[in-house]
């Protein structure tokens, strides 16, 4: 009897249809693009954490590579577009469209802040040396001013393809908050646009924590 109420149960949560458990296929989909993007950070993670236990030389300070304080402050601005983010969902679902296009403008400018701090990091540790393949002058082997190659590179891979994210977080927001001005964007896209905007603050956490603390 009990087993029988609790299919009748699923069934009901399900739904069927173009909406299983309540959700469209659009949102659907969004979740299953976060699922394998999510797999495919936690693998250059892996990659990052096996290149560091597998290497003799030691593991560079990241302190003397980086400015801590300063990468807290990108961080800082990176949760803190999160934050406005969600109050244009929830802006957007109680019908409020000038409160939705002012939240989404402050997400995206917190977005740019972040992508241009990144880029002036960039800059520096080019400026310093550090380069994706870079090699000694007159020698095959790649070199990196603060100890092994390896972590030069993971730098520029892991930084970079999570900037990518940014950017192109960045394009879907700006069309998003076209669109919401004009009066053409549901309340859905918007919280599909946060949830990929979420994702993308989470990534950012965790590299934050494992490769510059840690």
């Amino acid at each position: 009897m009990e087993s029988g109420a609790h299919t009748a149960t699923m069934a009901v949560g399900w739904g069927g249809g173009a909406a299983p458990f309540g959700a469209s296929w659009q949102k659907t989909m969004m979740w299953i693009f976060i699922v394998t993007d999510a797999l495919l950070f936690s693998g250059l993670l892996c990659g990052y954490a096996f290149l560091r236990q597998a290497n003799a030389a030691p593991w560079p300070d990241r302190s003397h590579v980086f400015s801590i304080p300063f990468i807290a402050l990108m961080t800082f601005i990176l949760i803190t577009s999160s934050a406005t983010m969600g109050s244009a969902v929830g802006a957007s679902k109680l019908g409020d469209r000038k409160a939705t296009l002012r939240y989404l403008i402050l997400t995206i400018i917190g977005g740019a802040a972040f992508l241009g701090c990144q880029a002036y990091e960039w800059t520096h540790l080019i400026h310093e040396g550090q380069h994706l393949m870079n090699h000694a002058k007159g020698a095959p082997f790649l070199v990196n001013p603060w100890g092994p190659p390896q972590y030069g590179q993971s730098f520029f891979l892991l930084t970079g393809f999570h900037g990518s994210h940014v950017f192109s977080g960045l394009v879907i927001l700006t069309i998003t908050a076209i669109r919401s001005a004009l009066g053409k964007t549901p309340a859905q896209n918007v919280e599909m646009a946060g949830l990929y905007w979420h994702f993308v603050d989470l990534v950012w956490v965790f590299i934050f924590t494992l490769f510059y603390l840690i």
